[in-house]
Formats: C-alpha cells, structure tokens, sequence
C-alpha cells in the first residue's frame, strides 16, 4: 500500500514519551496546537496533518488503512516503537484502526467522540458548497463566510472549515483538494469491517460530549475491552475546543494513572 510522508509539529522533545496528535476531517494540526502545548510539558508530542490535510502530501486514497499506513511509516521514520496515540473524529478512527492492526505499536489510547462504527450522515452537500464556492470573486475571508451561511449556517464551523482557504499570489484557493475528498467522504463516515479482528486489549478512553450524538458505551467495549467512557458537560463533537481544560485535565491523568508508564519500563 502506497504510503505519503507526513508534515507535522513536534513540541516538548526533551521528554522521553512519545504522544501522536490525529486530528479530524477539514482539520490539520494547527486546530490542536494550544493542547498540545499543554500537552507538551509532560510528553514528547507529535501533532499529525493527515494525508490530504495541512501541509501533508495530498493522494487520490483517502481510506483508514491507507492513513493508517501513513502512521506507521511515520512512526517508523522517528524510530518510535510504540507511542501513546489520541485521535478526535477522523483520527479516531484512524487511532481505532491502528491499535486493531497493529496493537503491539500503542500503548495507551484516547479516542475522542467517534466510535469504531460507520455512520449514516454526509458530507456531499457540505463540500459541494465549497465547491461551488466562487473563488475568483472572492476578496476576504469575512466574504466568503457570508456566501457559505445559507449551506452551513453554524458560523464556528464555517470559520473552521475556511481555515482550508488560503490567499494566494493569484487570489483564494482551497489547500485541500475537494475533489478527493467528495470521492472518498464516504469511505470517512464508513469504518472497515473489524468482527474478524482480535480486540485491542490495552487501556483505552473514549471522551464524549454530553451534548453530541457520535458515542455510546455499547460501541466501544467489544473490541475495546480495557476501556473507559468519560462523558464532558457543556461539550458537544468538539470537546477539546469547548472544554480544553477538562479536557487537559482527564487526558493527562488518564495517561500518567497505574504504577508505571508501558514507555518507560
């Protein structure tokens, strides 16, 4: 399976644990720079732009195998073993699939409200209209959130999903490639079927936000066995945006909880 070298910010080199940062769909690793900073004081963090997002390489497969792979290679390059792995959303799922295929590359776990299934919601009509969005006429940003409100009428997320917008010496590009990603949105919401799989019996947490909809207990301990399910208040999908230090707080403890580190033994 072809694989992509992946960008990426690295923070807190002088600890010794290492801790991979996966972040969702339309997102990059600038979307979790100020927790991994925070992050960063106890663990040696390295915050992934996934293929096709960020600064990565951009390919025709967009696929959890296949970004899977990319993982590996990238933890193969950096000469990491086994790391600590969080994912939110798309790297979740990503960090599911990994610890499945490959449980001996992980250590702890922390997926954050997505769970090991496929989903019945689309992203067709979201990316259409960035699309459809008429960059040529386009002169600020602040214009091209007004021209996408009536198709995405949450205002934050329209803010997020322009963070893909990007000023150019010939005027507004996207950075990602929506024509990859209208083919394989699909295959994002899906997950790969994982009954013939063995579970992954390392220590794992799902955080879910008591307002979102993606996470239920009864999805996660079939094939996660040795885990845990934190709901956070006040939090919807986006829980380490609207709860960071929560956030901060439960992460971290669920990382440094139990006798000894599996890293530094």
């Amino acid at each position: 399976m072809e694989t992509v070298a992946l960008a990426y910010e690295e923070l807190g080199i002088e600890n010794p644990v290492p801790l991979l940062i996966f972040h969702g769909f339309f997102a990059s690793s600038r979307n979790w720079r100020k927790i991994a900073e925070k992050l960063s004081a106890s663990f040696h963090v390295f915050v992934l732009d996934l293929r096709n997002h960020g600064n990565s390489p951009q390919h025709e497969i967009m696929d959890y195998p296949s970004m899977t792979v990319d993982i590996i290679r990238f933890m193969d390059d950096h000469a990491l073993t086994t790391a600590h792995m969080l994912g939110h959303s798309m790297g979740g799922k990503i960090a599911m699939w990994l610890a499945l295929n490959y449980p001996g590359r992980v250590a702890k776990l922390v997926i954050v409200d997505i769970a090991p299934i496929s989903y019945t919601h689309s992203f067709d009509k979201l990316i259409q209209a960035l699309i459809d969005l008429p960059l040529a006429e386009i002169d600020n940003r602040k214009q091209a959130e007004l021209l996408l409100a009536n198709d995405i009428p949450e205002l934050a997320y329209r803010q997020f999903l322009l963070q893909n917008l990007i000023l150019t010496t010939e005027g507004y590009a996207w950075r990602i490639n929506l024509e990859i990603f209208m083919r394989m949105a699909t295959n994002i919401v899906a997950f790969p079927e994982i009954n013939n799989l063995a579970a992954f019996l390392g220590e794992t947490l799902f955080l879910a936000g008591a307002d979102s909809i993606y996470l239920t207990k009864q999805d996660t301990l079939r094939h996660f066995p040795n885990s845990k399910l934190v709901i956070i208040n006040k939090a919807g999908h986006w829980i380490h945006v609207q709860q960071p230090e929560v956030f901060i707080e439960v992460v971290e403890n669920f990382f440094k909880e139990g006798k000894n580190d599996p890293l530094l033994l």
